[in-house]
């Protein structure tokens, strides 16, 4: 008799093991392909060896300027944006324990009493105590599961947002602070063609009082000398909104005195002949990869309201009409639930349905991480193809309008060239270390850029 009780309970427990181990509502999810090309464009190949070492290369390496480095360590300590991306994966993480902790009953220990009047008007009491197990879900159906699931998808995709705001972070802090580079210098030229344009201004108000220069010349010479005021004034402006900016990524007061010139900067190289898979390993493509998982899982978690709930509900203590006799003898109880949906006006079907959309919306989501960061890499790629052949260019216009300008002079000292000529020659001058400048400062950029593209490296 004992021995056909215990088969009974061991194909009873094997059913329900079978049940638990087979049932699987969520629906299997496989990614698609990347939807962009499988090179970038103006990318050579980078021997395997390049990619190696481009993988391993942080922030410290590619920035070795240490006063930079300086400014991005105390924003990764001090930006708010990060930190609250922090925050967001302890969030994640407590979610992922309350989900987890529901497959698993819960234990109280418990005590009550009670008393009133019965039917005959005597006075009675009820006192009971013990341990009690409130309803607790068998999860044969995998309902709880899925949603620990999605759970656990949410804070892997938290974990990639702390990595991904970190490299936005990094990049936006290095570029900030460049800009403030670039500021420097403008400012620099600025100054410098506001004291040779106020000179030029007063020897033409000389020559035109003595009258060897027109009004003409002297109109011109005091336009020109407005617009050198008015460039510096812009230019400090820019300075201190771009200071205003860095202190914002950076989290606190910056006191920035001498920076060095943008010519001097040398980043370390990351290889562009990478094939586009390597986006992949972006932490916002990664993130948004996991976001389509936790959708996927909460299909699962919908689907499964379609089966029965079971539950179970317990209780171990001692119960007595008089509080002296409370602990003299034991008492137990045990009920078990099951729930089946019959009729529920198609609200299950619409939450599969909901769950459903979502899920595609995910993984257009995730689709758009990866277009988005091909673009990223192929913008960078071409400001690196083009900025450095505008840059040298560039660089060959100053070069030649400093030398007009000293032509320009020599030829006016003699008498032989005009006001007008000298004026127009230092306004292209003027212009042209202008260009140069922030030619200079979007070259540095992209390769920021760049940097940001690819994940703040190749990993």
């Amino acid at each position: 008799m004992k021995g056909a009780t215990f088969r009974r309970w061991g194909l009873l427990a094997t059913a329900v093991g079978g049940l638990w181990g087979c049932a699987s509502p969520t629906p299997p999810l496989a990614l698609p392909a990347a939807p962009v090309a499988p090179a970038f464009p103006n990318a050579a190949s980078s021997p395997p060896s390049d990619l190696k070492a481009a993988s391993a290369t942080g922030w410290q390496e590619y920035f070795p300027d240490p006063s930079l480095r300086e400014v991005i360590a105390q924003a990764l300590a001090n930006n708010r944006d990060l930190r609250v991306a922090v925050l967001n994966i302890e969030a994640a993480r407590a979610v992922l324990g309350q989900r987890g902790a529901d497959l698993w009953p819960t234990l109280n220990a418990g005590a009550s009493a009670a008393r009133g009047t019965g039917s005959n008007g005597n006075v009675a009491g009820t006192y009971t105590a013990g341990l009690t197990v409130p309803a607790w879900e068998l999860d044969l159906f995998g309902r709880i599961r899925a949603g620990s699931d999605a759970a656990a998808a949410q804070l892997a995709a938290s974990e990639e947002g702390r990595r991904a705001a970190r490299v936005a972070l990094v990049a936006s802090v290095a570029q900030a602070w460049l800009a403030l580079c670039a500021d420097d210098e403008l400012l620099e030229i600025a100054r410098n063609t506001v004291t040779s344009r106020e000179q030029s201004l007063q020897l033409t108000q000389l020559r035109y009082q003595h009258g060897t220069a027109s009004e003409l010349d002297l109109r011109q010479a005091q336009s020109l000398a407005a617009s050198a005021q008015a460039a510096l004034a812009q230019f400090t402006r820019q300075r201190e909104l771009d200071l205003n900016a860095l202190t914002l990524l950076v989290g606190q007061p910056q006191a920035v005195t001498t920076l060095p010139r943008i010519r001097s900067l040398a980043f370390a190289e990351v290889p562009t002949g990478l094939p586009s898979e390597v986006l992949l390993q972006r932490p916002d493509v990664r993130q948004a990869e996991h976001l389509l998982v936790a959708a996927n899982a909460n299909i699962g978690a919908a689907r499964a309201a379609y089966w029965p709930r079971i539950s179970l509900t317990g209780s171990l203590g001692t119960a007595s009409t008089q509080l002296g006799d409370l602990f003299k003898d034991g008492a137990w109880s045990f009920a078990a639930q099951l729930l089946m949906p019959i009729f529920d006006a198609g609200r299950t079907e619409s939450l599969v349905q909901g769950a459903m959309a979502q899920r595609d919306i995910a993984l257009a989501q995730y689709e758009r991480a990866i277009q988005a960061a091909f673009r990223d890499v192929a913008d960078a790629l071409a400001g690196r193809a083009t900025l450095m052949d505008q840059l040298r260019a560039l660089e060959l216009q100053r070069q030649a309008e400093a030398a007009r300008l000293q032509l320009v002079q020599v030829r006016v000292d003699n008498g032989v060239g005009t006001t007008l000529e000298l004026l127009d020659a230092e306004r292209s001058l003027f212009a042209a270390a202008q260009a140069e400048v922030q030619t200079r400062l979007a070259e540095q950029q992209s390769r920021i850029a760049m940097y940001r593209a690819l994940g703040g490296g190749v990993q």
